[in-house]
């Protein structure tokens, strides 16, 4: 028996018209569809292609065990979660192996912060496995606030809000342009490294770029116990005059 074909696909950022023609046509083909969701959640991915389905194709929820809460001793986030991927890929693995094509969605782009990666690295060499790429959320982000991201010969940083305020301070010190992603709990770490350089008045704050909930807030005034985990942070480069 021919085994089926894995597909990561990206979705794009939310707006459910920024989905790629060959995602879309991958998506529609595909027997079974898989996506990333929260307990109790239907999922953004979800979410902008589902309309996009028939009643023919098998719909597979990998529903995360943790998300971002806080888990008490001895219980590990990372053990968890490595355990997940682990048993989600033998659930993918029973329908590749029955010569079932599988797509797994990913918001923005799969192999940009996208979980789908640790599903390709755990089956990409026992099947055929094929990446499409989506518009990723930073980009999505710069669009709506309508900022060139880098000019010219100017390098970008993309950060992780996670980081330590110590190396959080060293790399936006350096760069010409950054993106900050994974804010959540970690905002106001941020914005006072970004004060603390003086880039506080270049750095621009949307939430949920492109989807239909959409926020742009002045910096000063986001809430840091408010800020969502779809949200990032837009240091831009200096303008160059052509």
């Amino acid at each position: 028996m021919t085994k089926g074909r894995l597909y990561g696909l990206g979705v794009g950022p939310g707006d459910p018209e920024l989905i790629t023609v060959k995602a879309l046509r991958l998506l529609k083909a595909a027997p079974v569809v898989a996506y990333f969701v929260a307990k109790g959640k239907k999922g953004n991915a979800f979410g902008i292609i589902e309309s996009h389905l028939d009643e023919s194709q098998t719909r597979l929820p990998l529903v995360y065990p943790v998300t971002t809460e806080a888990l008490e001793p001895p219980l590990c986030y990372e053990t968890i979660v490595s355990n997940f991927y682990d048993e989600s890929a033998l659930t993918l693995s029973g329908h590749l192996e029955a010569g079932r094509d599988v797509a797994v969605i990913c918001e923005g782009d799969p192999f940009f912060y996208g979980s789908y990666m640790y599903l390709h690295d755990r089956l990409a060499t026992q099947f055929d496995a094929h990446v499409v790429p989506g518009v990723c959320s930073m980009l999505g982000g710069v669009a709506v606030l309508g900022l060139p991201l880098v000019y010219r010969n100017q390098s970008l940083s993309v950060l992780s809000g996670v980081l330590s305020e110590t190396e959080l301070k060293t790399r936006l010190q350096t760069a010409d342009a950054a993106v900050i992603m994974k804010l959540g709990r970690n905002f106001e770490k941020v914005r006072r490294v970004l004060a603390e350089l003086g880039l506080d008045t270049r750095a621009h704050y949307v939430e949920r770029a492109t989807m239909a909930n959409q926020r742009i807030v002045p910096l000063d005034e986001v809430d840091p116990m408010a800020s969502p985990y779809f949200s990032l942070l837009v240091v831009p480069g200096t303008k160059w005059q052509a």
